[in-house]
């Protein structure tokens, strides 16, 4: 249980964006398929605790990834709730025509610094991949009002080829940027991460790219992800990816597990002094729609456990 929580009245601004995932990146490493209804409830109950941006699905083929063979209706609904920036996952040009025609306005891409992982996760190279976002920027001019973002997969290390240069990794996210991408984030996809290589690698990245900087996917494999979190804000990032209950991480990356517990994000930014617009309390009551459409799954977090501080305020406009 959650104790209640004094609340202040909520503005529009926030100082953090808290992107969720889970409904993608929670789902695609889980065995069994959620029932599209369930999904769509828990999408109207994560938009519902504030959640600005949610991940809703992945374009990819069904027979690939069947617990996402449904992102299409569920962008469809998703894109009726007011003031919810709906993503999907597109890793081609394939499947961001799928959805565009589903409706999607804000599609993601992964581009894998590591060359073995990129051949795993998609088929496909570095390079090759880096010309897909060239290819999916190019339909954006077709499609005026489609946004398209990066993130660049094991930019901090992989489980099948192990530590990954630092150069290359801006280099490939000068590429991405250069192909079109209107950001470009990192993605911890192996939970590899260090908050000294976190705080380095975003400080370069934003000296590169500037505005075009994208936000910060972390995982929590090895108890290192909240405390990325912070050696990101001190890099000046301000978006974050998370998943409820910790679900998810990559099938395609041996060992690879934990996302952030969205839950424990959204506590540690908001103790912070930093506004996310997100009901803490509210998070933890969506998990029961995880509990009822995959029933026995195990879901993760410090906060659903223990419940909030006693005294506990959401943060507030500085004066």
């Amino acid at each position: 249980m959650v104790a209640t929580a004094a609340r202040t009245s909520r503005t529009s601004e926030v100082d953090v964006l808290v992107s969720e995932v889970g409904p993608r990146d929670g789902l695609q490493s889980v065995d069994r398929v959620m029932p599209t209804e369930v999904k769509h409830r828990w999408v109207a109950a994560l938009a519902a605790a504030g959640l600005r941006e949610i991940e809703v699905g992945s374009f990819v083929p069904p027979a690939r990834l069947p617990q996402l063979a449904d992102t299409g209706e569920v962008v469809g609904r998703a894109r009726s709730i007011p003031d919810l920036t709906v993503l999907a996952l597109v890793p081609n040009l394939v499947g961001a025509r799928h959805a565009v025609a589903a409706g999607a306005r804000s599609v993601t891409m992964p581009v894998s610094v590591s060359e073995s992982h990129s051949r795993a996760n998609i088929g496909m190279s570095t390079d090759e991949a880096v010309g897909q976002v060239a290819q999916v920027c190019a339909l954006r001019d077709e499609h005026p009002g489609l946004e398209v973002e990066v993130g660049l997969s094991t930019a901090f290390g992989c489980t099948i080829e192990g530590p990954v240069d630092e150069d290359r990794v801006i280099e490939y996210a000068v590429r991405a940027a250069d192909a079109g991408a209107g950001s470009v984030g990192l993605s911890d996809t192996t939970g590899y991460a260090d908050p000294a290589q976190v705080r380095r690698l975003f400080t370069r990245l934003s000296a590169e790219l500037g505005d075009r900087a994208g936000g910060a996917h972390l995982h929590n494999t090895r108890g290192q992800g909240l405390a990325n979190v912070v050696a990101a804000l001190d890099a000046g990032v301000r978006t974050f990816d998370s998943s409820l209950g910790g679900l998810g991480g990559c099938p395609y990356a041996p060992g690879a597990s934990g996302n952030i517990v969205t839950e424990d994000l959204v506590f540690l930014l908001e103790s912070m002094g930093l506004r996310t617009g997100v009901d803490i309390e509210a998070l933890v009551a969506a998990r029961d729609l995880v509990r009822e459409g995959l029933p026995g799954e195990e879901l993760h977090g410090m906060v659903a456990e223990a419940g909030l501080t006693k005294g506990f305020r959401y943060a507030t406009v500085a004066a």
